[in-house]
């Protein structure tokens, strides 16, 4: 006959009872901690972001003497903002990066509706080229720096000026016959990618 005192179900239930607790216990401890690594991890994202400088990319495709002051004054304006600025120029926005072009960029008087005079006038031969005289005078007169002097500018504030290796060879341009600083050999996906991490994207 065996002497052992048999367990009651009551006992039974107490136990696992114990055994359910601590489980939950455990389990609410993991929880607990998972939710304190991710939200350390969420403020290590945070303070990432804080910290690091806006971007702001502008892309320039016009080469007109017109066009080639918004895309410069903007990035160096930006700039002295604290941006971390690129201004990509393909097509004929290449042309305020060349060196020997950027001095001989023309306003188009025809078909600008801002411009003093009508389009019978505006279309004769030489007109675009006495336009161009005309708003160099006038910047020059006003003070207001030259193509040749934001290109600089921009450079010397840190904007990350990009030609678009494409343009230079559909154009039979060398790297040579760009401003000192510009960087060169920049194709689409770059420029893609660069916008996708801007806080400000803009088409000029």
């Amino acid at each position: 006959m065996s002497t052992d005192t048999p367990q009651r179900a009551d006992d039974t239930q107490q136990a696992d009872g114990d055994v359910d607790v601590d489980i939950d216990e455990r389990g609410d401890a993991e929880v607990h901690a998972r939710i304190d690594e991710l939200e350390a991890e969420l403020a290590d994202l945070r303070s990432a972001v804080e910290d690091r400088p806006k971007k702001m990319v502008i892309i320039a495709t016009k080469g007109t003497l017109d066009m080639a002051y918004p895309p410069l004054i903007l990035a160096s304006t930006a700039a002295a903002f604290g941006y971390d600025v690129t201004v990509f120029h393909t097509f004929w926005g290449l042309e305020i990066l060349h060196e020997e072009h950027a001095s001989k960029l023309k306003l188009s008087s025809v078909g600008n509706p801002n411009m003093p005079m009508p389009n019978a006038v505006a279309a004769l031969p030489g007109m675009d080229e006495l336009s161009s005289r005309m708003m160099r005078k006038r910047i020059a007169d006003n003070d207001v720096a030259s193509v040749e002097e934001l290109v600089q500018t921009a450079l010397d504030s840190g904007v990350d000026l990009q030609a678009c290796q494409m343009t230079i060879d559909l154009l039979g341009y060398d790297e040579e016959d760009f401003f000192s600083g510009v960087t060169v050999g920049v194709g689409a996906a770059t420029a893609f990618q660069e916008m996708v991490d801007a806080d400000i994207q803009l088409l000029v």
